[in-house]
């Protein structure tokens, strides 16, 4: 590593790196498929207490690549994609304004549990609005969260409202704040990610339905690798510049394997017979709406960029459906989340999966 990384790597905050993970699959495909294609509508983790949640999301916002954004924007506007810069840059840019650029690493936002929907959508300074005639907009957590990931701990206990307004604005992308006539609007597109444990009770059916995908995580079981994923921790606490050294050449690649998938996604095709059969099987499940199989299109088409192919395939569809659909299947909330068995069966039917 050279001087200036190593600088780069002290100076800051130390993350256990996203390649070192052990196990837990299912939770980190469904991450990077996010990360590829943030329409996929974010993810849902289940799973038991300390199975590393936390740690692989902020390993995931740290190997990120930096991204170019308007200096001083309190949005982290993009330069270049009008959907994702406020309306005061757009104006800028079309008065014909010079605006600075500055690349800065993918903002990973922690929402607390105990936030007011003021700490997460921002408030309106009415008495400087009316005195002064400007719109005094003091920016909420979805302002800092646009282009990056937003993680929410323990979702399951979130008070439901806060919940419903998460997911608008991870599904339009856009977060409007109304006092008193005035209206304020920013951009607020981001990977939504919740976590929770089962035990603690399930999120509402129709609110589980707005996360894109849902990936069930274990404690491992296997005793050899439980002693592989003590004595990595350990040996990252123990000296965490030379455990980041001795991952960066794999850091580096599945960096440049995930920009060329974000590159590659728009030129992904699928075939109509395929999206027939999504839809085939999503109708046989008896899925409500139509989000379940706009997320497997989705899905099947951020992995096939991520292995650096055009074409989807059914083992693509295969390895994401389950992810796409499970959660979608209950109707009742007392009743526990299929661990995937249905969907599995009912995709091998449809697609002749032997």
């Amino acid at each position: 590593m050279s001087p200036t990384a190593q600088a780069k790597v002290s100076a800051r905050r130390v993350v256990f790196p996203f390649t070192a993970i052990v196990g837990q699959e299912e939770m980190k495909l469904a991450l990077l498929l996010n990360v590829i294609d943030p329409k996929i509508g974010g993810v849902m983790i289940m799973g038991d207490r300390g199975t590393g949640k936390s740690t692989t999301i902020r390993a995931l916002a740290d190997l990120l690549p930096e991204i170019p954004v308007v200096a001083n924007d309190p949005f982290s506007s993009d330069p270049s994609d009008p959907d994702l810069m406020s309306d005061e840059v757009r104006q800028q840019l079309e008065e014909g304004a010079d605006i600075p650029v500055v690349h800065k690493k993918v903002q990973m936002v922690d929402l607390p549990l105990g936030a007011t929907e003021d700490r997460v959508c921002g408030t309106i300074d009415i008495e400087k609005a009316l005195s002064e005639g400007v719109k005094a907009f003091e920016p909420g957590l979805l302002a800092k969260a646009n282009r990056g990931i937003l993680y929410v701990d323990e979702v399951n206990l979130l008070d439901d409202h806060l919940v419903d307004v998460l997911l608008d604005s991870a599904a339009s992308g856009w977060n409007t704040v109304e006092r008193e006539g005035i209206s304020i609007r920013h951009p607020a597109r981001f990977v939504l990610v919740g976590s929770g444990n089962p035990e603690e009770g399930e999120l509402r059916p129709q609110l589980l339905d707005r996360f894109g995908m849902h990936a069930e995580i274990h404690t491992v079981k296997e005793p050899a690798l439980r002693v592989q994923i003590v004595e990595q921790r350990a040996e990252f606490d123990e000296n965490p510049p030379a455990f980041l050294e001795k991952y960066q050449p794999e850091q580096e690649a599945l960096q440049q394997q995930i920009v060329k998938a974000q590159q590659l996604l728009p030129s992904v095709t699928i075939e109509p017979d395929l999206k027939l059969k999504i839809s085939e099987v999503c109708s046989e499940l008896n899925v409500d709406g139509l989000r379940g199989d706009i997320v497997a299109y989705r899905a099947a088409k951020a992995l096939t960029a991520f292995e650096g192919r055009t074409e989807v395939t059914v083992n693509d569809i295969h390895r994401v459906i389950t992810l796409c659909l499970r959660h979608r299947l209950r109707k009742d909330p007392l009743e526990a989340i299929d661990s995937g068995y249905k969907v599995e069966k009912v995709t091998s039917r449809v697609f002749g999966i032997t």
